[in-house]
């Protein structure tokens, strides 16, 4: 819809970019708020939450390289692009890096690992709806064809010159779908985090709700690449079945609720 935000003699800085950027500081803002309610280090919060970004950012990256490979392989240098440099990647790729990386630095920096998980959810949720607006005005994750009232309609050659949109269609604006659902998973998780819970059970309703709504999503999800195992389902959709799988059993698993969002001992 709006891909570059300023173009300037061959220079033009993406919307996408911008918003993704904004989407990172509103999550690290939120998570160092409510570290201070759960009583944790809010430094080690912030440092955590910078690495989990690079993290995030390289495993999706990698993730897409993985679903893509038949056109990586047969154009390599793609790889090394710009157009491949901007891409945003697969979401889930970038969470699971960046779950791999907060277990390796909470050990480290000796943090509870579910009550910080619990701190970054809220963020990840809200965070990752400002991202998707940048999709949508960018033109990338776009969606199959539809005769729905609601369908959008890309018309700008840059759009598709950068991300391939097609234009002149109307499309599901899966971008949307997806950003409005997590807009409204950030809201649930923070005012669930405000009140009694279990260690785990605030990043396994994050888990659990965003696993659902991707893997719908994703039925009206364009995708280039085909199904694995020759089935109906596309491999995010396994993917996201195996994160809501794991959020449930976080969410669901049995134990008392802690008495207060902030944990024992601490004088904040």
């Amino acid at each position: 819809m709006f891909p570059k935000l300023i173009s300037l003699d061959g220079f033009f800085l993406p919307t996408y970019g911008v918003l993704v950027a904004l989407g990172f500081l509103a999550a690290l803002w939120i998570a160092r708020r409510l570290s201070l309610k759960a009583g944790l280090d809010p430094e080690a919060v912030t440092n955590l939450g910078v690495y989990c970004a690079v993290a995030g950012l390289l495993g999706a990256k990698l993730m897409m390289l993985v679903f893509d490979w038949s056109y990586y392989a047969q154009h390599p240098a793609e790889i090394f692009t710009l157009r491949t440099l901007q891409a945003g990647g697969v979401f889930q790729g970038g969470l699971i890096a960046a779950l791999l990386t907060a277990a390796v630095y909470t050990k480290k920096q000796n943090l509870p690992r579910l009550a910080t998980a619990d701190v970054f959810a809220p963020g990840v949720a809200l965070g990752h709806g400002i991202g998707r607006l940048g999709c949508f005005a960018a033109g990338c994750c776009w969606g199959v064809e539809t005769r729905l009232p609601w369908a959008v309609t890309f018309t700008r050659q840059e759009a598709h010159e950068l991300v391939g949109v097609p234009l002149g269609r109307p499309l599901h604006p899966t971008q949307l779908y997806e950003s409005a659902a997590e807009f409204l998973i950030f809201a649930v998780l923070y005012r669930r985090f405000q009140r009694p819970h279990r260690e785990g059970a605030i990043i396994g309703m994050y888990l659990a709700l965003y696993g659902g709504v991707r893997f719908l999503v994703e039925f009206v999800r364009y995708h280039q690449q085909p199904n694995p195992f020759g089935g109906p389902l596309s491999a995010t959709q396994w993917l996201a079945l195996l994160l809501g799988a794991v959020g449930l059993y976080l969410w669901l698993r049995g134990g008392p609720d802690v008495s207060s969002p902030l944990r024992k001992g601490s004088n904040r």
